[in-house]
């Protein structure tokens, strides 16, 4: 028999996981199914909207971190040139863009494949993981979209660190 044909029963929903973590960092959530739930979070430099799905089919648990800025027709390109740099340096989740909406995500998955369960430690290491990266890159977007800077440009300016005190 092979181990795709056992049919693992899973304890829990890996949202109720989640939802008891925001509970805790009194953050502010909406739980719009069973299998979905969305959370607020203020950044540095903006409020986060985290949105996690189970997805059953594939037992994975889906994290999808928006923030608001607003890509215009004329800057697409040069966003998608900017994801691609920044893409190449990340270890675990990726940025998209959402053409139709113009909207900028940071996505990433954990799988829980033949039953596994999302530990409370995974889920904050996943939020952290895309809160730390939104914040890092956020401004290289912005350089992007708002300033009309190249990708390249942009990138290297939000990456720039200062040595030493002024």
């Amino acid at each position: 028999m092979s181990l795709i044909e056992i049919d693992f029963e899973r304890p829990d929903n890996p949202v109720d996981t989640i939802e008891t973590v925001a509970a805790l960092n009194d953050w502010t959530f909406e739980r719009s199914d069973d299998d979905e739930i969305t959370i607020s979070i203020a950044g540095s430099w903006c409020d986060y909207h985290v949105s996690f799905s189970w997805m059953e089919d594939v037992e994975a648990l889906h994290l999808a971190c928006a923030f608001d800025l607003k890509v215009t027709d004329l800057r697409k390109t040069e966003i998608v040139r900017l994801l691609a740099l920044i893409n190449e340096q990340l270890w675990a989740g990726h940025f998209d863009l959402w053409s139709k909406e113009g909207v900028i995500m940071f996505r990433q998955s954990l799988l829980l494949s033949g039953g596994a369960q999302a530990s409370s430690a995974q889920i904050e290491t996943m939020l952290q993981n895309a809160l730390e990266n939104c914040e890092r890159f956020y401004q290289a977007f912005q350089f992007v979209v708002w300033a009309g800077n190249t990708a390249a440009d942009a990138l290297d300016m939000a990456l720039f660190e200062t040595a030493g005190e002024a």
